[in-house]
């Protein structure tokens, strides 16, 4: 069965950045929908901030198994209405993979419900992603590390929970270190966060980071029914057992609750 992704971009440096339009002269967008595109079974389409509905409305979300999320400068701009959607939808079972600078996404953010903060530096230096998870279907495909020969640095602490798994640690040539591959399960769906990807360097074109996001699309799709959480109120006669009601209530029967 096809799993159909959707990689949304803000798509502000490719326009206002003429190293970032010199590398990804298409848009990073584009750049990572035509990797995912290289596997059998994935269909990817890119979205932009700038497009209808900021490229997420509600029939391109219910139509997406896996959303990938690239995020920089315009984090602010994204309307909390779009981030209501695709918090619902990674509720009922979407996956969602962020991408380096989305750490500060509000969808990230909101999902993890901290900072999500880290130390920085744009210096170009070497970055070895370790694998510290082999069995990980994430890192099936791949030797002990990936090394990456210009990056920005992320450095500890990295303000998020403690993920459900740790699947990469970066070792960086000014001594930093970094949790740069984590796993989530928030409601019904799966999210993985993935360092790499800073937008003056080429690395979505890097054969070994684009097998990572093929396998993170693969292991991120929905999994069984679509979980729709809606907090009904169950009638005492609709109960599975006999009950009987007793005492005085704020609701009748089948009424909403308080939200």
């Amino acid at each position: 069965m096809t799993i159909n992704v959707t990689v949304w971009g803000e798509n502000v440096h490719e326009q206002t950045n003429d190293v970032v339009a010199r590398i990804y002269p298409d848009g990073m967008h584009h750049c990572i929908a035509e990797g995912l595109n290289e596997a059998k079974g994935i269909h990817a389409t890119a979205v932009t901030l700038q497009d209808p509905e900021q490229g997420l409305s509600e029939a391109t979300l219910e139509n997406t198994d896996v959303l990938l999320w690239w995020g920089h400068a315009a984090h602010g701009d994204v309307l909390e209405e779009t981030v209501d959607r695709v918090q619902e939808r990674v509720l009922q079972g979407m996956g969602l993979i962020v991408l380096h600078s989305g750490h500060y996404a509000k969808i990230f953010k909101r999902l993890m419900g901290t900072t999500c903060s880290l130390k920085w530096r744009e210096a170009g230096e070497r970055e070895r992603l370790w694998v510290v998870n082999p069995g990980h279907p994430i890192v099936q495909g791949l030797g002990d590390y990936i090394e990456l020969p210009h990056t920005e640095m992320y450095g500890e602490p990295f303000a998020v929970p403690n993920p459900d798994e740790v699947i990469f640690i970066s070792a960086f040539e000014g001594g930093e270190v970094f949790r740069s591959g984590l796993t989530y399960k928030r409601g019904n769906g799966k999210i993985f966060y993935f360092r790499p990807g800073h937008e003056t360097y080429p690395i979505y074109y890097d054969t070994q980071v684009k097998t990572v996001l093929k396998n993170a699309v693969n292991w991120a799709r929905p999994e069984g029914s679509r979980w729709i959480d809606s907090c009904p109120n169950v009638p005492a006669d609709q109960a599975p057992n006999p009950v009987e009601i007793k005492g005085e209530s704020l609701h009748k029967p089948g009424e909403e609750g308080f939200k």
